[in-house]
């Protein structure tokens, strides 16, 4: 699973952009006990959401024009430049050159041959997420795409992801874990969209999952807090219990007990 051991292909970095961040951090705050704070004057608006002390994704205030509010999923890259060249030569695009941050990084945002946007962190000072896999952190992500194995074949070539299929009860899931590392280093599945009528609804994008210790008591404040419950709390051998939901301000993501965490 996710830990911030991280090597590269794998997540590093999660943030949130949304038209009111002050709103974002109230509703977050009660979901996961998180704690917004400021990266400083410069960095407009841009903030940390803290966990017990450690980074456990970022946020900011965007306007329309800079799409819907949305979670957006980094993966970790040596060069953020040469990871531009290889999205285009993958029938990717360039949504935004790669850039310093300060000192802390090399940022870019690119979107796969499918149109979803993610992004690529090329760590300076700042190395990734502080915090992984624990209740309120990032755990997992998941790809919905109308075309697994051209998702598959594009991620592989740009980041060196590779994937496997695992089964589960009715079908099975395709696994990625960074290329050349173990099975039990997969952080994330592709799913087609067309087997998920809710997501195919919503179109293809990267959905982060958050660890909770009780997905039920998460999924009904969220509903208090104003937030949409986009999949109900449900089981899964092997896996969990998940629930997808999204904030009030519309931006994706899902939470799941994980039954590592269980254990």
């Amino acid at each position: 699973m996710l830990t911030t051991r991280f090597v590269t292909g794998a997540p590093n970095w999660v943030d949130l952009g949304t038209r009111d961040i002050e709103d974002a951090a109230s509703f977050y705050n009660a979901l996961f006990g998180w704690e917004f704070q400021s990266a400083g004057p410069d960095s407009g608006g841009y903030g940390f959401f803290q966990l017990g002390g450690k980074t456990a994704a970022a946020g900011m205030q965007t306007t329309p024009e800079q799409g819907p509010p949305s979670w957006n999923v980094y993966f970790q890259s040596p060069d953020a430049d040469a990871t531009a060249k290889a999205v285009e030569q993958a029938g990717g695009s360039v949504l935004m050159p790669p850039d310093d941050v300060m000192d802390r990084g090399r940022l870019a945002i690119f979107s796969d041959n499918a149109g979803v946007a993610f992004g690529i962190w090329q760590p300076g000072t700042i190395k990734g997420l502080d915090v992984t896999g624990a209740p309120g952190s990032l755990r997992w992500v998941e790809l919905y795409t109308p075309d697994i194995a051209a998702a598959a074949a594009f991620y592989n070539s740009v980041l060196g992801l590779e994937t496997s299929a695992v089964p589960f009860p009715g079908g099975t899931y395709t696994c990625v874990n960074p290329g050349g590392t173990k099975e039990e280093d997969m952080f994330g599945g592709l799913v087609p969209l067309a087997d998920d009528p809710v997501e195919e609804a919503a179109g293809a994008y990267w959905l982060p999952y958050f660890e909770v210790t009780d997905p039920d008591s998460v999924v009904a404040k969220a509903e208090e807090l104003g937030g949409t419950i986009r999949m109900p709390a449900m089981s899964m051998p092997g896996v969990g219990r998940l629930a997808k939901l999204a904030d009030p301000g519309g931006a994706r993501f899902a939470i799941i007990k994980s039954e590592a965490q269980q254990s």
